[in-house]
């Protein structure tokens, strides 16, 4: 008697029930942890590169309000690793490259045009470093969106092998059944295991990438201010 129940809690183990599960539920379980491990990849990833992006990124700030321009231009060039020395870069090459004495004396237009390419310059190197913070994030939301349904298809295929075999054996006692239904369920536990992490992540690098994009839109705001006091003087 107590062999027989150490083999039915034996036959409850995780990987007990992963290996009895039908090929198709393994397969799909196999599909759910390789996402899950792929998910967790790209939290860490991310985790550890916003934190390296804050710190480079307050360091810029401070440094910006007390250096001149070309001391400023020479570190953002020896350390273009974050959006704000990018957007800086963009901005003072386009600037570098007329001639303002030429476009101060040339009147309105001429400065119009110029702020207005500095603007795009600008607004392009944001473009470039957001989408530089995004990598990985729609595979997060992909994870996050579908996986549970795939967990679902395993459990509803699980189950339905379990009624064919209840019909065949034409036994329904809760000992017969029970093992299968476990295997089926385990599919969906997997899948909210990769699902849940993959969407709580998505929406706090979602609200980190905001918070960066705002401070990166009020930086070009701030040169433009700059440069166009610097034209208008």
């Amino acid at each position: 008697m107590q062999v027989q129940a150490v083999e039915k809690a034996a036959s409850f183990s995780f990987f007990s029930m992963v290996s009895q599960a039908d090929i198709v539920v393994q397969g799909v379980m196999l599909l759910l942890v390789i996402a899950s491990v792929w998910s967790w990849a790209i939290i860490f990833d991310k985790l550890f590169k916003f934190a390296v992006l804050k710190r480079r990124t307050d360091k810029f700030e401070k440094s910006f309000q007390g250096m001149v321009l070309e001391d400023i231009m020479a570190e953002a060039s020896a350390n273009d690793n974050h959006p704000l020395a990018r957007v800086f870069i963009a901005c003072m090459n386009e600037w570098q490259s007329n001639n303002i004495r030429q476009i101060i004396a040339s009147g309105a237009d001429k400065k119009a045009g110029l702020k207005e390419r500095l603007n795009a310059a600008m607004q392009v190197a944001a473009n470039k470093s957001m989408m530089k913070l995004e990598t990985g994030l729609g595979f997060l939301a992909v994870v996050g969106s579908s996986m549970p349904f795939v967990g679902l298809f395993g459990t509803v295929w699980g189950i339905m092998n379990s009624f064919q075999g209840i019909a065949v054996s034409k036994n329904t006692s809760l000992a017969v059944v029970a093992p299968g239904i476990a295997e089926a369920l385990l599919a969906t536990g997997i899948g909210l295991f990769a699902a849940i992490p993959a969407v709580f992540f998505y929406n706090i690098f979602s609200g980190k990438i905001n918070v960066f994009s705002e401070r990166v839109n009020n930086f070009s705001l701030q040169l433009l201010n700059m440069f166009s006091k610097e034209l208008d003087q």
